[in-house]
């Protein structure tokens, strides 16, 4: 069951009109294949925040029209006849023979995870994944388990060039795609490329995540930081030969990259035939505003896009990707057979099947609605219990980017904070310029009801008293 990426504009009206123009683009465009199942209304009504009755009627529209079949017991699906043909495909290359700054804020305890981003793992899809681990040793052929592409299996990237046109809006193709072992490793990946003429100047947000720092660096990169403010990165400060950018959800402070500054920052590497690197760290996760599309289905010729499973699965599981131009995704490829000779192949087959089967959207969509929940929870506690803490960066994403009031600490807020289980780092260290003092707080392992006493608690720590 396919998770859709659908833009709607509140204010034109319409909404169900809009809603089945985006339907229609996306078959027309070949971003939703012939077969493939959409949402029950129910579920997308939720997903879009209208009536179920809107996306009824939009649905009706398109089976009306050829654009979809609807069967009781099967569901709402994409016409065969109605889906353009696929493009045809590159010939693919010949396959290669085989060949930190520490943080300063403590570690936080095990209840709730011990980085705002990680995920809640007691949700993983552990049946699923069984059954998909199970399907992949009782199917596949032994020879599948000899060494393979370092670009990753074709099936995994089949399915993940599918999924990235539907739901991220990605103009990528499975040959333009790199199976990596996270983003991390992409980035690394992508940088050992760029810089193996000379050294690299790599314009990065500020504030940024601290963990990436000595990972750039050692990857050839000469970092350059850019201001970050409401609109996201401040394009008219930029300088460098490539950028590195989380548009949707910019990590630390949850600002989404203004339309305005997309388009600034699209003239910018067309200008100096500079590159884009897109991290897409979080953005399946989006709550209170429409989605955003990738950057890199703007540009697929300047822009590299980086993703992984590690927010919407598990970080364990070391899997992502690289979505990059056509000579670049076969530089990357090459380095990924010269350095490590690919990612495991039993665990790309298994997601491979896990999406093709509906799985991967299901849980998405069940975890969207979980983070969800807790995030309000979270939010509510704070605007109840401390309404001089300033809370950004809550429309997307795991995590929540909160002001302090004045004569907080960031190291003491972030002590007293992980000492009552709650997710947190101090801002200081990913600034290079000075800034409001700020903390980042995970909530997608905050139990919806431990929320405010957690909060309340927090709230007496820091006024000098003794939790009870």
């Amino acid at each position: 069951m396919a998770d859709l990426h659908i833009q709607i504009n509140r204010d034109k009206g319409g909404i169900a009109g809009q809603i089945a123009s985006e339907l229609r683009d996306s078959i027309r465009g070949g971003r939703l294949t012939p077969g493939t199942r959409l949402p029950a209304t129910r579920d997308l009504a939720t997903d879009l925040q209208v009536s179920r009755g809107v996306v009824v009627e939009a649905y009706e529209q398109l089976v009306a029209e050829g654009f979809l079949v609807s069967r009781v017991g099967v569901g709402t699906q994409v016409t065969p006849k109605t889906a353009p043909r696929a493009a045809p495909r590159q010939k693919a290359p010949p396959r290669p023979r085989p060949v930190p700054r520490a943080s300063s804020a403590p570690v936080c305890g095990p209840y709730y995870g011990h980085r705002p981003t990680s995920p809640d793992l007691s949700h993983f899809p552990r049946e699923r994944w069984l059954a998909a681990v199970r399907h992949v040793l009782t199917t596949v052929p032994s020879e599948a388990f000899d060494y393979g592409d370092p670009g990753g299996v074709p099936e995994l990237r089949e399915e993940l060039a599918g999924y990235l046109r539907r739901v991220r809006a990605a103009d990528v193709r499975p040959e333009n795609l790199v199976i990596v072992g996270g983003v991390a490793q992409g980035l690394s990946l992508v940088l050992h490329v760029l810089s193996r003429q000379r050294p690299i100047r790599l314009a990065v947000e500020d504030p940024t995540s601290h963990r990436q720092a000595p990972l750039l660096r050692r990857a050839g990169a000469q970092l350059v930081p850019v201001p970050v403010d409401e609109e996201g990165l401040d394009v008219r400060k930029l300088s460098g030969d490539a950028v590195l950018v989380t548009p949707a959800h910019q990590y630390p402070t949850g600002v989404v990259l203004s339309p305005p500054r997309r388009a600034a920052l699209m003239e910018w590497a067309y200008a100096g035939n500079r590159v884009i690197l897109e991290d897409d760290y979080d953005a399946e996760f989006r709550f209170d505003r429409d989605p955003v599309g990738c950057l890199q289905g703007l540009a697929p010729d300047r822009v590299i896009l980086s993703g992984s499973v590690s927010k919407a699965l598990a970080p364990g599981l070391r899997l992502g990707w690289v979505a990059a131009p056509p000579d670049l995704a076969e530089a990357v490829r090459r380095a990924r057979g010269e350095l490590d000779l690919g990612s495991p192949v039993v665990e790309q087959y298994a997601l491979a099947h896990f999406m093709r089967t509906g799985g991967y959207d299901k849980h998405l969509r069940r975890m969207r609605r979980e983070y969800r929940r807790r995030r309000d929870a979270l939010v509510r506690a704070l605007a109840e219990e401390l309404p001089d803490v300033r809370v950004k960066g809550i429309e997307a994403g795991l995590h929540v980017y909160l002001e302090l009031p004045a004569g907080w600490d960031e190291l003491r807020t972030v002590r007293v904070a992980q000492e009552l289980g709650l997710s947190t780092e101090p801002v200081e260290p990913m600034r290079e310029s000075a800034g409001p003092a700020a903390v980042v707080v995970g909530f997608a392992r905050l139990p919806a009801h431990k929320a405010l006493d957690a909060v309340r608690s927090l709230k007496v720590r820091m006024s000098g008293q003794n939790v009870d």
